[in-house]
């Protein structure tokens, strides 16, 4: 309809309006009798060359349609034109109607509308609407898509569907991202995430780098961060080349109970093939963090292996570990990312609470764990007696319940717990009777240190040797010390804190197993016993307390290359008595006493943001609670 083709003359009631369409005229309005159908001005064709129709039509507007605006509008909608009208489509192209465009891969042909290619396809939007040659062309070969993911992808441009399996998938990403169809490529993604497995994850990884899926790679790296001994028993891992297995090594973020694993691991990946891979120990065994293995472990194993006797660049790397083990005076000159703990965020264990007190303060045996992907806590096996003020420590594997309080005696035994059994057994009792004790392990050992045995408070420290099932005493602290903060760390034993009974501490002294002596370090910014104390990326975070006059709720870090403490974000509440534990790269501080009420409450700590945040309390306690965490199943 031409602009200013359409013309209104009112008259009475009547109203004649006159449409030119092209060189078609049509007009309404009053003839010689009502209702009659009068053609005028007809011209003849060969002469005007156009077409000139007149059509009259009479009616009648009533009230309603003579008060309406006239800029009044009514937009009407058809939601689901687009959807019926492409099922339709999808009709006419399974009939082979309309096509105007045929695509061959290899030996098979599809044809199809160029128009809903270009609509929904963003490679044949940018081939048919610019200057290419094949904009042009009836039929296109395309080269890199396999026959059935191509059919599959253009029958998805009509339906807005295609189905993902197994067999499929990776020829439908390759051809998702080939034509950038993006959500399907995304799809598929999501589909292999869903599937990974140690067997398959190094598989997925070289793919999804290769077609450039970064969502993907990222899934696949936590995953083997997280199952790193799994995957690094697979066939995929000998595959891998060395760049690949450099940069798997050296990650800080590989979920490892021991270096050891990781060693073990490198020497797989070169035994595969030692003539070819001998050469290459060198360069993979320096990601190896040599100076956290265990002295026993450094010298009948690393040092008694035949490739790594016979090369000297590995030798070197074996002496700075001795180096490190031995002369702790020079470790400030060793510092770097092989001295440096590996930390897993991405392998959230569950965490323990174990024995600790009831709402009326009485001793307990219950244990609940906590889920952090769930986010909630559960009642699990119950230990085989009360337990407040206990030790607790992981272990290969295993969860230790050490010493504590039965609401009568201070005890001296020790069971512990079996994930893979669910059952908790009797081990070696202690020496010495022991409640409110710090627990450790280093080198797969078992240390506990301090205590009170019911009259005074402890400076004694005993090790226990799981293979042998016997606890031994070793060199006793410089300071008596009850309700301290015990970790492992460095390759030492540190004791922070605590009470001798007159006097609360700030002093840190740590172990050196290898001397078999006590050496001080710098004491906290603030003195502390019952305090919660972990370590997380390199550095021993410690909170809460009590300090003789107030109950605690500031936190503290210690820094071993500036050999400082700072203090950190404090937590949102009191907590005496209080446990803290590392987990998913964060840090828990469960349970305590607020100087009025034992607690429930639970409170994690993010290094990144340095703040506390609360969590889901704990369901069967009321603080006093020892905690350990062990590997999700």
């Amino acid at each position: 309809i031409e602009s200013g083709s359409l013309q209104n003359e009112r008259s009475g009631d009547t109203k004649r309006i006159t449409l030119r369409i092209n060189d078609l005229r049509f007009k309404s309005g009053n003839s010689s009798s009502a209702g009659s159908h009068v053609c005028h001005n007809v011209h003849d064709h060969r002469r005007r060359k156009r077409l000139s129709l007149s059509v009259a039509l009479s009616f009648s507007l009533s009230p309603m349609f003579t008060n309406m605006a006239a800029d009044e509008c009514y937009l009407f909608s058809q939601l689901d034109l687009p959807s019926s009208g492409f099922v339709l489509i999808e009709e006419i192209r399974r009939q082979g109607k309309l096509c105007d465009i045929t695509l061959k891969v290899d030996d098979e042909i599809f044809t199809a509308h160029r128009i809903v290619l270009a609509s929904t396809i963003p490679y044949f939007y940018a081939m048919f609407t610019h200057d290419m040659i094949e904009s042009k062309q009836k039929e296109i070969t395309i080269r890199g898509i396999e026959a059935s993911a191509l059919e599959a992808l253009i029958n998805f441009a009509y339906s807005g569907k295609v189905n993902i399996t197994a067999s499929n998938v990776q020829s439908l990403l390759v051809g998702s991202s080939f034509l950038q169809l993006l959500k399907v490529r995304e799809a598929c993604s999501e589909f292999l995430m869903k599937r990974l497995h140690p067997n398959n994850v190094l598989g997925v990884r070289a793919f999804a780098d290769a077609l450039g899926c970064p969502a993907l790679v990222d899934a696949t790296n936590k995953f083997i961060r997280k199952h790193f001994l799994e995957v690094s028993q697979s066939e995929e891992f000998l595959a891998l080349t060395l760049p690949d297995a450099i940069e798997i090594v050296g990650w800080d973020e590989i979920y490892v109970v021991s270096e050891e694993q990781v060693f073990e691991a490198v020497m797989q990946w070169v035994l595969h093939d030692a003539d070819a891979r001998g050469q290459l120990l060198p360069e993979l065994l320096s990601h190896v963090r040599l100076p956290l293995l265990s002295p026993q472990f450094l010298a009948d194993r690393v040092a008694a292996e035949p490739l790594v006797r016979g090369c000297h660049r590995c030798r070197d790397l074996l002496d700075e570990a001795r180096d490190y083990l031995l002369m702790p005076e020079r470790r400030p000159l060793l510092r770097g990312f092989r001295t440096r703990s590996r930390c897993c965020p991405d392998a959230a264990g569950h965490i323990y609470a174990v024995g600790g007190l009831t709402k009326a303060g009485d001793s307990q045996s219950t244990v609940e764990v906590y889920d952090p992907k769930l986010g909630h806590w559960q009642v699990a096996e119950a230990m085989s007696m009360t337990r407040s003020r206990v030790g607790v420590a992981v272990l290969a594997g295993k969860l230790y319940a050490i010493g504590g309080y039965n609401g009568v005696e201070r005890l001296r035994t020790v069971e512990v717990f079996s994930p893979d059994t669910r059952l908790w057994s009797r081990v070696c009792s202690m020496n010495c009777k022991r409640s409110a004790v710090g627990a450790a392990v280093l080198y797969g050992k078992l240390y506990v240190c301090g205590g009170y045995d019911g009259v005074s408070s402890l400076n004694t420290v005993e090790c226990y040797n799981p293979d042998k099932n016997e606890w031994t005493m070793v060199t006793s602290m410089s300071k008596h010390r009850s309700a301290a903060g015990v970790v492992a760390f460095d390759g030492h034993i540190y004791a922070l804190g605590g009470h001798d009974g007159l006097s609360i501490f700030g002093s840190v002294e740590r172990y050196d197993v290898q001397k078999g002596q006590w050496f001080l370090m710098p004491p906290m910014l603030t003195r502390r016993c019952r305090l919660g104390v972990a370590v997380l990326r390199g550095k021993i975070y410690v909170c809460g307390g009590y300090d003789g006059a107030t109950f605690l709720q500031t936190a503290e870090a210690y820094d071993p290359i500036r050999q400082k403490w700072q203090f950190v974000a404090p937590m949102n509440v009191t907590r005496s008595r209080v446990s803290l534990v590392a987990n998913c790269g964060r840090l828990f501080a469960v349970g305590g006493y607020d100087g009025v009420s034992n607690l429930s409450s639970v409170e994690v700590y993010d290094p990144d943001v340095d703040r506390w945040t609360p969590v889901a309390s704990m369901c069967a306690h009321e603080g006093g609670v020892g905690v350990g965490v062990l590997p999700a199943p």
